[in-house]
């Protein structure tokens, strides 16, 4: 049995050392906001923090992850949807499909965490999740007005 501490609390499960973070996640702890999009880490769809850090959970094996880190997942980022990054997303409607959208809001909070007013730049490097819907424009938009709100 080993122990993850999971959006502020420990979490217990049972899996194979190179197991990756998302399907513990998603399956052992039952956080299923965090998608499963290509498995490579080229997507980002799996994005979560650990301790602040935006990270691909697809391929990151959860024996990889030390005893005392801290991950966050979208379900954890705020539990009431009161995250500037949440409320900027559901004011600009960011999302077509929403598949990405964990992933892509968890990156953003990252982003804004390190660098509350990111130029685009800061922006460009930072977002490096693939939408297939295109909304990069409305996630740029996103990231600006939460910056503002931030401010």
């Amino acid at each position: 049995m080993s122990t993850l501490n999971v959006n502020g609390r420990p979490m217990s499960f049972e899996t194979e050392p190179d197991t990756p973070l998302l399907w513990v996640l998603r399956e052992q702890l039952g956080l299923t906001g965090t998608k499963y999009g290509c498995g490579i880490a080229q997507c980002g769809a799996c994005t979560v923090h650990i301790d602040g850090a935006a990270v691909r959970s697809c391929i990151l094996p959860v024996s990889a992850i030390s005893e005392g880190q801290k991950i966050v997942t979208i379900e954890g980022l705020s539990p009431d949807g009161a995250h500037p990054v949440q409320k900027a997303w559901a004011a600009l409607d960011v999302p077509q499909c929403g598949f990405c959208q964990s992933g892509m809001i968890m990156a953003a909070a990252a982003l804004l965490a390190a660098k509350p007013q990111p130029t685009d730049a800061d922006i460009d490097a930072a977002m490096s999740n693939i939408c297939r819907c295109g909304t990069y424009n409305r996630v740029r938009a996103g990231i600006k007005q939460a910056a503002a709100a931030k401010a």
